[in-house]
């Protein structure tokens, strides 16, 4: 065999060997999102497709890293908590109220804890790098609270969403040990 032909088949091997390390990269980064985001990660496939969802929640991931997110201290989780204990007790006489109040006490703990509060859109993208789990209930409150504003959601969609922004005002106070945020990010990827 001629040198011309062994370096052909020296360059066919190197590429498939770097094709197979690129491929290999990439699905490990697919399955790590993926474990990140978890139904998150599924809806923005559905919406935007598998490779566009890498890319989307890598770059939310790199946006929320520069944002100062804090953990509550005791006596601003201990109001937080009051606040919404007072919502919930209103929800008899006024469930759209409560509803309305839920989501902007929702909104001042995001603040509170160092999260722009832009667009709703916007907030939900940058609540799911942290809290991915929870964040396609903030989504079902938020639609709740608009369908309510056109007149069609009834008292027991009402209830619901004071469930659903319950799971993410739980997630947001973090009781759990005071650890930093930073630290609780690399533990989760």
């Amino acid at each position: 065999m001629d040198s011309r032909a062994i370096a052909i088949i020296v360059a066919v091997i190197a590429v498939v060997v770097l094709a197979a390390v690129f491929f290999a990269l990439r699905r490990r980064r697919t399955e790590a999102l993926r474990r990140r985001f978890g139904p998150e990660y599924e809806r923005v496939a559905r919406q935007s497709g598998p490779q566009r969802a890498d890319a989307i929640l890598a770059e939310r991931e790199r946006r929320v890293e520069k944002f100062p997110l804090r953990r509550l201290a005791a006596d601003e989780r201990e109001r937080f908590v009051s606040e919404w204990r007072s919502i919930q007790a209103h929800f008899v006489d006024d469930p759209a109220g409560a509803v309305a109040n839920a989501d902007l006490l929702v909104g001042c703990v995001m603040e509170a804890r160092g999260y722009p509060v832009g667009n709703f859109d916007q907030r939900a993208a940058d609540i799911s790098v942290d809290h991915p789990r929870v964040v396609e209930n903030y989504r079902a409150a938020h639609e709740i609270a608009l369908r309510h504003r056109n007149g069609d959601a009834s008292t027991e969609d009402l209830r619901n969403a004071m469930i659903y922004y319950r799971s993410l005002f739980d997630d947001l106070l973090d009781t759990s040990a005071a650890a930093p945020v930073a630290t609780i990010r690399r533990e989760v990827a």
